[in-house]
């Protein structure tokens, strides 16, 4: 993937952590109990834009933050 798009995924993340009042530790542990094994480091590593998300991270955070897909790739 483009690293610019990565970056600005990963801002649009952040922002929406952000908005819902979630720290980076509080988002990767909900995450974790839905099944998606990231760890507070994986999750600033994308907020970056220096990670990858793979499709079940993105429904996850997507049903954890409750916001739309559009939310989230926003460009």
């Amino acid at each position: 993937m483009n690293a610019k798009i990565e970056k600005a995924i990963g801002n649009n993340i952040r922002v929406l952590r952000e908005k819902a009042g979630l720290t980076q530790e509080q988002l990767s542990a909900r995450l974790q109990v839905s099944g998606c094994d990231i760890t507070r480091s994986a999750l600033a590593k994308i907020e970056v834009g220096q990670r990858h998300l793979y499709p079940d991270e993105i429904m996850a955070i997507k049903t954890i933050l409750v916001v739309s897909f559009e939310e989230i790739f926003h460009i």
